[in-house]
């Protein structure tokens, strides 16, 4: 039977598994990313692919590769790539596998919204949201089951959303984005040097520190009118929300709720499902796997 190898690339490690189009997972692997100021974690995946086939027992019959950045329009590399792994941008999986097979290159937080509709967070959905938060904010639309890339490829960069026309200009030049006002990046400045990590910020909030609290909460309070200002752009049924962020789990969820009911447009009584995501690490490379087998 057919299966699809699928690989997560990070700053920090590389993930891979191997699937059957029905979700099954038959290996998986994982290593360190290579940084050599070169491409050394171009290396890195071959070993990886190589490593899944051997115990699989037979090749793949097609290769997902999802990384950072914007996939170019001939599939082959990335267009654009900003932060840690730069170096990715240009560089032809297609030319370096060399496999034969067909190679699909994915934005990670496209996979990772695919993986979460195919046997996650919003299984079976064919509208969704995902929003990633973490250092900075991404995301990925699912739009009438398709998933929504753009002219492009840019779709789904909901980070770069503008909140206040007046803010900080971000990495991109927006004034007062979605990701100056809850990424892990600008925490520093927001909390005025008191706080440089969320995990110590929603501590100090829940043991009731009144300026983590304020932070927390003014953050929170911009994510809802972000992702009502999104329901009313996208219509999604369900809107997931992942990356490190969201393991604050209650403290993050309950206010963004309550947020939420102030504000959300809801027809006929009907409101979004706003949900964690749910596969964790291995969404990357589950959804460069679900996505090799799409094409």
């Amino acid at each position: 039977m057919d299966y699809t190898i699928g690989i997560d690339l990070g700053g920090t490690n590389i993930k891979a598994v191997a699937a059957l189009e029905a979700g099954e997972v038959l290996a998986k692997a994982d290593a360190e990313t290579a940084d050599d100021g070169g491409n050394a974690w171009a290396g890195c995946v071959r070993a990886l692919i190589e490593r899944l086939e051997a115990e699989v027992g037979r090749p793949a019959a097609s290769i997902g590769i999802a990384s950072p950045g914007m996939v170019a329009r001939d599939g082959r590399s990335m267009a654009s790539v900003s932060g840690h792994l730069e170096s990715l941008q240009g560089f032809d999986w297609v030319d370096f596998l060399r496999t034969g097979r067909s190679v699909v290159l994915l934005n990670d937080a496209h996979a990772a919204l695919l993986a979460e509709v195919w046997q996650g967070a919003a299984a079976g959905a064919s509208d969704a949201l995902l929003i990633t938060l973490g250092t900075g904010v991404g995301g990925a639309i699912l739009s009438g089951g398709r998933l929504l890339k753009g002219h492009l490829g840019r779709g789904g960069h909901l980070g770069h959303i503008c909140l206040d026309v007046d803010g900080q200009p971000d990495s991109l030049g927006v004034p007062g984005t979605l990701e100056e006002a809850v990424g892990n990046r600008t925490l520093a400045m927001r909390s005025r040097g008191l706080f440089h990590s969320t995990e110590r910020l929603v501590a100090a909030h829940l043991s009731g520190d009144p300026n983590a609290t304020r932070v927390w909460l003014r953050s929170v309070y911009q994510l809802a009118c972000a992702v009502t200002s999104l329901i009313n752009v996208l219509d999604p049924e369900v809107l997931i929300i992942g990356g490190g962020v969201a393991r604050a789990g209650p403290a993050l969820f309950d206010p963004l709720a309550r947020y939420l009911e102030l504000m959300e447009w809801t027809p006929e009584g009907h409101r979004v499902r706003v949900v964690p995501a749910a596969l964790g690490h291995t969404a990357g490379a589950l959804g460069a796997a679900r996505g090799a087998m799409r094409v």
